[in-house]
């Protein structure tokens, strides 16, 4: 049996050590605590990323009732159902449409989505590359594991070339998304990749997302371990992990059309913010073009 099947939940219960721990903690305000344990996987890495955004909204001094967070349907998507925030869970590749309409009628919200490769890049693709070329001044964190992990494993516009999935049994044979070249080439004013494993710089660089005025975009690559990560020779998470801590390579100024990832060791994971430019958002082109629209009527 694989380690991250094994665990027992049952069996915490009677470590003392376990006991001791008050039910307070400096995340609870942003937890909804009645909905955990969580239903990720032993070893995901959505745990971090949901730690590093509840510890980001916490650093960022923006108000909690200013945010609001938007998801799809995936593992990843399942982050904002935790999130004793102002959430919407919408349909599978509208999460980007549904985080624009709430944008552009409130624009002093902060509006985060947060949601997987799937979500993002396949069903929702179309969406997401209208709103980079509009500027709409909103958050978006792409979870990549990969693959489909929630539904079974299937492949999608991310999975390596020649990788395994639970629909590609003898290899992937379809070129992969490189996500950071071909966002920044959409125009985004902020791109950033990071892996589950980079905590600090992963923390940082939502915090500076928050403070971009556009489009703001992070790639989290994620372990998925019971999936992608069992299908291509990686026996755990942990294995997943030394990968990333191995092989990881920090480049803010490398060429985006060269870091796609491969995901076999020892090919390299090229991380960093690769772009942070200042660029005029959707709403500042619409509030002068009202305000120019007004002086010509008077």
């Amino acid at each position: 049996m694989k380690p991250w099947r094994s665990c027992d939940m049952a069996q915490l219960e009677n470590v003392p050590e376990l006991q001791e721990i008050t039910s307070t903690n400096p995340r609870d305000q942003l937890l909804r605590a009645e909905r955990l344990p969580h239903i990720w996987c032993p070893g995901c890495g959505l745990g971090i990323v949901t730690g590093c955004f509840v510890e980001a909204i916490r650093a960022s001094g923006i108000p909690q009732d200013k945010h609001v967070v938007v998801s799809g349907i995936g593992c990843s998507s399942r982050i904002p159902g935790y999130l004793d925030l102002d959430t919407y869970h919408t349909t599978h590749g509208r999460a980007i449409a549904f985080a624009t309409g709430i944008k552009v009628a409130n624009p002093e919200l902060e509006v985060t989505v947060i949601s997987g490769d799937g979500d993002l890049f396949n069903i929702g693709g179309n969406h997401l590359i209208h709103a980079i070329r509009r500027n709409i001044d909103l958050n978006v964190f792409c979870v990549n594991n990969f693959n489909y992990g929630m539904t079974g494993g299937q492949f999608g516009a991310t999975t390596p070339t020649g990788a395994k999935t639970a629909t590609t049994p003898y290899g992937n044979f379809e070129a992969s998304f490189n996500i950071p070249y071909m966002v920044a080439a959409a125009g985004a004013p902020f791109v950033a990749r990071w892996t589950a494993l980079h905590v600090r710089q992963l923390l940082k660089a939502m915090l500076r997302a928050f403070q971009v005025q556009g489009l703001a975009f992070i790639e989290v690559v994620s372990p998925c371990p019971p999936t992608f990560g069992e299908l291509n020779n990686f026996d755990d998470a942990l294995a997943m992990m030394q990968y990333f801590r191995g092989c990881s390579r920090v480049d803010d100024k490398a060429d985006l059309s060269k870091i796609g990832l491969s995901m076999k060791p020892p090919d390299p994971i090229v991380v960093g913010n690769f772009v942070d430019v200042k660029k005029p958002t959707y709403h500042e082109v619409e509030s002068k073009a009202i305000g120019k629209g007004l002086g010509r009527a008077k």
